[in-house]
């Protein structure tokens, strides 16, 4: 079973968020869905999104929400769940939940990839626009929201500075742009790594195996 970001319910709540609905936790469920689940060998069923009460037994579940894990509790009503964390620190504050992995943020790098182009532009803020009050942004800079993924590729591959976090710094670095952070809680763009997809399966199947006691 997966339960995705085609769930009714989710795609509703989803359709009412507006120029926020293009936020990573979406984009990420379209690619886990379509780069990481084929290449995973397990019996058990896959939660990609924050689903608020949908669930099952025996899953793996991806979690989205670094800020606020108690948004998870509504699984405590289900047995066996794995949670997938993008950083560590949250996987120790929803160990409480579960077992836990910490699999880093991954992106598609061969679909950003084909978006490069000769940077003739300085510095943007790249994201959702509830995001761009998170810090401090020093200078001028272009702002690049309520865009597309598509859209928002093309117009970030000419900066080459980005502010950007997540996934977004992802594909800034991986469109050859230098990341500028401007979250006080990520204030070392080193933290964020390009990951492809498909290597992000690997290390996951390699954590499954353990937590499900396969010889690895």
């Amino acid at each position: 079973m997966i339960i995705d970001h085609n769930l009714p319910e989710y795609r509703q709540r989803w359709q009412t968020k507006g120029a926020n609905r293009f936020n990573g936790a979406f984009f990420y469920s379209k690619e886990i869905v379509k780069y990481i689940i084929p290449n995973v060998k397990t019996d058990r069923s896959w939660i990609t999104v924050n689903t608020l009460g949908y669930g099952t037994n025996h899953a793996i579940l991806f979690v989205h929400n670094n800020l606020e894990p108690s948004r998870y509790n509504w699984t405590k009503k289900y047995k066996d769940i794995v949670f997938v964390c993008s950083l560590k620190s949250t996987c120790e504050k929803i160990a409480h939940l579960g077992k836990t992995i910490y699999l880093p943020l991954s992106i598609d790098t061969e679909s950003v990839k084909k978006y490069r182009c000769t940077k003739d532009r300085e510095v943007a803020f790249a994201g959702r626009p509830d995001k761009r009050n998170l810090g401090y942004i020093k200078g001028p800079c272009d702002y690049l929201m309520n865009l597309p993924r598509t859209q928002m590729l093309k117009a970030m591959a000419r900066y080459r500075k980005i502010y950007g976090v997540g996934r977004v710094a992802l594909e800034a670095k991986c469109l050859g742009c230098e990341v500028l952070p401007y979250d006080k809680r990520f204030p070392e763009p080193s933290v964020w790594k390009v990951l492809d997809s498909r290597d992000a399966a690997k290390i996951l199947q390699e954590e499954l195996d353990k937590i499900d006691g396969k010889q690895v």
